[in-house]
């Protein structure tokens, strides 16, 4: 069908409209009401009356007084029948002389012929049903199953046209109303005209940021003073270090001088427990940590090289690169900092030299040390997120992990323990998506996997509550999830059933160091043995043969033990975890 033009313009040109108008106001009287001199005598002036009005009913004034009412409590004790008030059923004399008061009275007997006989009819109906049975004692009893779920709460996008990443998080210390986030654009081609600035968000209000921070070059770390939520500090892009105080204004309050900061990116900072809490350190990639303090921010007050070769020397240029920083407040002056070469190091402030300082150390992982993160609970465990995996360590086994995961397909960004949930770890990739692992539930995959958003997650941290978490994307958007209860608080027995899994892994790793290290014992003989009967010389060609062909048996002879050994070892270790699966299952 057509369409039908409904409408038609008509077209009239200027001078067919005649003559333009001119129109003016004047004034015109249109009525003149002259007055009449007879109307005056009629008219009559009243005195003005004031009078009121009630529309409510109208009550008289009453009072009424009412006696106060006293009450009791009082009770008897019907173990043994009703007794009396005056008596004190406790006392076995005048219990027994009421009893036989009672007894001697003559309504007594006809009493009990009455109250006999419907009692005898209960008592037989009774022992005719088992009235303590059990009923469906033969099935096994089935816990209550709790959804384990994750939903977004608020989304959080950065107000600048040109988007920036994400590369830290931090909650404020009062209840966590607000949270600050630092965006950097790691890509230094495109940083060029990227602005600097970051900003604190309200939980509450995802559109605008309720503080933007301005500082002079990007910000890649931002942390809030855990006992005062106005002082912030931050890592900065040229190495420098910045307090902040949102209560003066959006710019830095003090900066560490250039010729006393790193001489890299500046990219992880804490604060460490101290009586004035104004003291921190932070960690670059050039292998230094300083330790500051706000009051003098000028120059740092300490200086650590992390030389793995010669770690007196305190050389800088062999210094290895620090990825990721850890300080948990009750283990005191103890920290921990991930290296670019999968070397973790569990070192102490208080150490006498810098090699005692950085005394402990364990190859985690065979890349550099994205996430770095001690059980906020078990804090002797600690878990290290690189490479395509992510390990669970002892501080009592140091050559190998007691617990992993397998590789994943995506490159892992990051990693948290949960903060409430002391056997929850979260983990995000690069594709987007959010891992949360419960190990006591299973673990060989995760118990939760959400597809947050399509670009690259950077950063995760959970809330101290543990209901809430907040996770930065590449694009400079911050998405708040909130998790089920299944994966926020612990059940009656969960912390039993994690220390008895730490406990049984971390005694298997110990058992397979000590025998790895006997197997290197007699290896470390054999050879000795070997070169000892090559050294021998001044004996004839039959003699030489007859020790050839005896050392070779010996050889052959610890070998064979060794190999048994190892196997047997094996074996017990099969048996054990299979005997451990079935109590648990």
């Amino acid at each position: 069908m057509k369409n039908i033009n409904m409408q038609y313009t008509y077209t009239k040109k200027r001078l067919q409209f005649g003559k333009q108008c001119n129109f003016t106001n004047y004034e015109k009287v249109e009525a003149d009401i002259k007055p009449h001199a007879e109307s005056m005598t009629h008219y009559i002036q009243i005195d003005p009356v004031t009078q009121g009005t009630q529309c409510s009913k109208i009550c008289s004034v009453h009072e009424v007084n009412t006696n106060t009412a006293t009450f009791r409590d009082s009770g008897m004790y019907h173990s043994e029948g009703g007794w009396p008030k005056d008596l004190n059923a406790k006392d076995i004399e005048q219990t027994v002389r009421y009893k036989r008061k009672i007894e001697k009275d003559e309504l007594y007997i006809h009493t009990m012929l009455q109250l006999l006989p419907p009692m005898e009819q209960c008592i037989l109906q009774n022992n005719v049903c088992n009235i303590y049975e059990q009923y469906f004692s033969y099935m096994e009893p089935i816990s209550l199953i709790q959804r384990v779920y994750s939903r977004t709460v608020n989304v959080y996008r950065d107000i600048l046209p040109i988007k920036r990443q994400i590369t830290h998080l931090s909650w404020s210390p009062d209840q966590g109303n607000r949270f600050a986030a630092s965006y950097c654009n790691t890509d230094f081609k495109n940083a060029i005209n990227d602005n600097p600035q970051s900003y604190i968000w309200d939980v509450e209000n995802p559109n605008t940021p309720c503080v933007i921070l301005k500082p002079f070059c990007p910000i890649l770390t931002l942390e809030y003073n855990p006992k005062d939520s106005n002082i912030l500090i931050s890592g900065l892009m040229t190495g420098q270090v910045a307090c902040w105080d949102i209560r003066k204004g959006s710019e830095p309050i003090e900066t560490s001088l250039v010729e006393f900061s790193h001489r890299d990116l500046c990219n992880e900072v804490l604060w460490i427990n101290s009586k004035t809490s104004t003291e921190f350190f932070s960690a670059s990639k050039d292998g230094q940590i300083m330790w500051w303090d706000i009051r003098k921010l000028q120059m740092p007050t300490e200086t650590l090289v992390i030389d793995l070769c010669k770690p007196d020397d305190q050389n800088i240029d062999k210094a290895t690169g620090i990825s990721a920083l850890q300080f948990e407040p009750s283990m005191g002056t103890r920290f921990m900092c991930g290296l670019e070469n999968g070397i973790v190091i569990s070192g102490n402030r208080k150490g006498k030299t810098s090699s005692e300082k950085i005394a402990t150390r364990f190859k985690a992982q065979y890349g550099p040390i994205i996430s770095l993160e001690r059980n906020p609970t078990f804090v002797k465990n600690f878990l290290t997120v690189g490479d395509w995996t992510t390990r669970i360590w002892s501080e009592d086994c140091k050559e190998s992990c007691i617990a992993w995961t397998p590789g994943h397909r995506d490159f892992l960004m990051g990693g948290a323990w949960s903060i409430t949930r002391f056997s929850v770890f979260f983990l995000i990739k690069m594709d987007g998506t959010l891992d949360v692992w419960d190990l006591l539930i299973q673990q060989d995959s995760p118990v939760l996997s959400v597809k947050v958003c399509d670009e690259v997650l950077t950063y995760i941290k959970p809330h101290e509550q543990g209901q809430l978490a907040t996770i930065a994307n590449k694009k400079g958007t911050t998405f708040l999830l909130e998790f089920s209860e299944a994966l926020t608080a612990n059940q009656k027995n969960d912390k039993l059933l994690f220390t008895a899994l730490l406990d049984r892994e971390t005694r298997r790793e110990k058992i397979k160091e000590a025998k790895n290290r006997e197997q290197r014992l007699k290896m470390k003989s054999l050879r000795n043995i070997n070169t000892e009967t090559e050294c021998t010389t001044g004996s004839t060609k039959n003699d030489e043969k007859d020790l050839k062909c005896s050392n070779s048996n010996t050889n052959d002879v610890v070998l064979i033990h060794c190999e048994e050994d190892y196997d047997n070892a094996i074996k017990a270790e099969l048996l054990k975890e299979e005997g451990t699966n079935n109590e648990i299952s």
